[in-house]
């Protein structure tokens, strides 16, 4: 199966019309209509169930998708890998959320560097969650991403469970206390995670649109929000205005390095090696 039939199916599965389809990928419908009709032929199944007012998916169809995203994303991935790796100065590509990294980073490289298969490092700073689709898409080798997240074609290993504190404005009533409950804080008592982020948000943090850390501890320590947080961040970043409390209740946050399941880089590899021994600055519980 050629790439250019799985690019006109997606194309059109993730549209669900064949006009729109065809736009995004600059050919007119029908080429487009021949091509996935073709396709549907040579795979002895419908992939659409079409009518006068709608195209949708049938089961044959949304498994294809599922299988032809990965397929497109690795012949990509694989792409963007060989152009690295033969550039005058390859280097191992690392994504990480800025701040999220559990104070572990300066360990792990520390330890990389001294491994006979280390290169030079690139370090990737993404936003939240998009680590896995990096490494996917072949912008990345290897990642640190928080748990849960999607694992197609991933592996991964756990470095850190992370306890949980609440970040408070220093003349906080809860401030005065040794430990916060989620209850008290307002919060559902279930997994808090990097995806859950803007989820837990008060009204006035969503008021003003809170994208990273670094607006968050501004806003506590204005008096406008609390969050729940990663233990690592108070000892990284100390504010007079702002009180760190630990939330016993809170579930931990998982620290992981991830990469693709198909890699078979010596580099990555002792990246790996490195980061699940590298001791890190937050012990788990």
């Amino acid at each position: 199966m050629e790439s250019r039939p799985l690019r006109y199916f997606v194309a059109v599965a993730e549209e669900l019309n064949f006009a729109r389809a065809a736009e995004r990928l600059g050919i007119s419908a029908p080429p487009l209509s021949r091509a996935i009709r073709k396709l549907e032929t040579e795979l002895g199944v419908a992939l659409f169930e079409r009518s006068t007012h709608s195209v949708t998916l049938t089961a044959a169809g949304a498994e294809l998708l599922a299988e032809a995203r990965i397929a497109l994303d690795a012949l990509q991935a694989a792409q963007r890998r060989a152009q690295r790796a033969g550039s005058a100065d390859p280097k191992l590509v690392l994504a990480i959320k800025a701040d999220g990294h559990a104070g572990m980073l300066d360990a792990i490289l520390a330890r990389y560097e001294a491994d006979p298969a280390a290169r030079p490092v690139a370090i990737r700073l993404c936003e939240w969650g998009e680590q896995p689709q990096l490494l996917r898409r072949g912008e990345a080798d290897v990642a640190l991403v928080h748990e849960p997240f999607d694992r197609t074609g991933l592996d991964a290993e756990p470095l850190i469970a992370e306890p949980r504190i609440a970040a408070l404005p220093a003349t906080h009533p809860l401030a005065a206390r040794e430990t916060v409950t989620l209850a008290q804080l307002g919060l559902a008592a279930e997994p808090v995670h990097p995806t859950a982020f803007r989820r837990h948000l008060t009204p006035a943090a969503r008021a003003h649109r809170v994208r990273d850390l670094s607006q968050v501890l501004t806003l506590v320590e204005l008096g406008e929000l609390i969050q729940v947080l990663p233990e690592s961040v108070a000892a990284r970043y100390s504010r007079p205005g702002i009180a760190y409390r630990p939330v016993p209740d809170a579930p931990p946050l998982t620290l992981a390095i991830a990469w693709p399941q198909q890699s078979r880089s010596r580099a990555t590899a002792a990246l790996v090696r490195a980061a699940t021994s590298a001791d890190g600055v937050v012990r788990t519980p």
